[in-house]
C-alpha cells in the first residue's frame, strides 16, 4: 500500500505544496485508488495536480466523518468530475464510502453548519453510494472500519455540537467517525481522519476485524487538542503497551500531545507531500 498526504495542517520543508486545517490522503493498494477524506477546500485538487495524481481515476472516496475539514472538498471534486463529463475527458464514477450519519447537517455554537454541504441525494448523482455502519472492504487487505465500538472509558465522552437526525437535533458524539486499516506483512497500518471516536478505540477495532495484534503504524489525526488529563495519560499508556513501529500523528494533534507521544512511541513528521509505503 502506498499513501501520500494531499492535505494536512502542515507542509514538509522545501516541498512547495500548500496546507490547510484539514485532511486528505491518496492511497493505492495494487490497482485500487482511494481518496480518504477531501479536506476543506479545492486545495486537495491543487496539490494532487502538482503531485501528478489523477483524481478522475479514483475507485473510492472514503469519508472518515462528516466535519467540514474532511468533507467540504467534495464540492470542488464534484465540479472536477462534472467538467470532465462536459469536456469528454475519461473519468470513473467512484464509490463514496462513509457511515450513514456522515452526510447529516451539524452545527456548533456560533456556526450554523459544520457538516457536509452536499446531501446524500445530490452526491448520489456523481458517486456510487456505500453508506454503512459495518466494515466495508475496499481491497482484500484494506478495510473501512465502520462504526467504531466505544469500549474504553476515557475517549469519546464529550459531544461536539449537535447533529440533525430524523428524530430531531441531538448532541453529536460523532458516531460516524471511522478509519481505515491495512493488513501489511509486518502488522496493521491504521489511517485515521480525526479520531473523534478515540484513537485507542479505533486501533482495537482494527485489531479485532483483521485478527491481528501487531501494529506497524498509525497515521492521521488523533483528536488530542488540549485533551483531558486522564485521556492523555491513558492514551500514552495504551501506546506504550501497543509498541507500534512508528506513529505519524498529524492534523488535530497539538504540539504538547505530540511531545508526550514521542516519549512512548517513535513519532515521525507529517506534512503535505509525505510518501509512505507498506508491504
Amino acid at each position: 500500500m502506498k499513501l501520500k498526504v494531499l492535505v494536512d495542517n502542515n507542509t514538509l520543508i522545501d516541498r512547495y505544496f500548500q496546507g490547510e486545517p484539514g485532511v486528505s490522503f491518496f492511497i493505492e493498494d495494487g490497482s485500487t485508488k482511494i481518496l480518504f477524506d477531501v479536506g476543506y477546500s479545492s486545495l486537495v485538487i491543487e496539490n494532487a495536480f502538482k503531485m501528478g495524481i489523477n483524481l478522475l481515476n479514483l475507485d473510492f472516496v472514503v469519508l472518515s466523518h462528516g466535519h467540514l475539514d474532511h468533507t467540504w472538498g467534495l464540492d470542488p471534486l464534484v465540479r472536477l468530475i462534472t467538467e470532465a463529463k462536459i469536456e469528454g475527458i475519461d473519468h470513473k464514477m467512484p464509490t463514496l464510502v462513509a457511515h450513514p450519519d456522515a452526510l447529516l447537517s451539524r452545527k456548533v455554537s456560533g456556526l450554523e453548519e459544520i457538516g457536509s454541504l452536499l446531501s446524500e441525494e445530490k452526491l448520489s448523482r456523481h458517486f456510487e453510494m456505500a453508506l454503512c455502519r459495518d466494515p466495508f472492504w475496499l481491497t482484500d487487505r484494506l478495510v473501512f472500519l465502520g462504526e467504531i465500538e466505544r469500549e474504553n472509558d476515557f475517549e469519546a465522552k464529550r459531544p461536539l455540537g449537535t447533529i440533525s437526525t430524523e428524530g430531531g437535533e441531538e448532541d453529536d458524539f460523532l458516531m460516524d467517525d471511522s478509519a481505515l486499516a491495512y493488513r501489511s506483512t509486518d502488522g496493521l497500518v491504521i489511517v485515521s481522519g480525526c479520531s473523534h471516536s478515540g484513537i485507542c478505540n479505533i486501533v482495537e477495532q482494527a485489531r479485532r476485524i483483521l485478527s491481528e495484534s501487531r501494529v506497524l503504524d498509525v497515521v492521521g489525526g488523533f483528536h488530542l487538542m488540549d485533551p483531558p488529563e486522564r485521556q492523555m495519560r491513558e492514551t500514552l499508556r495504551y501506546f506504550e503497551r501497543l509498541r507500534p513501529r512508528e506513529v505519524h500523528a498529524c492534523h488535530c494533534t497539538d504540539l504538547e500531545s505530540k511531545v508526550a507521544l514521542a516519549e512512548v512511541a517513535t513519532l515521525k513528521e507529517v506534512g503535505v507531500g509525505l510518501d509512505l509505503e507498506f508491504d
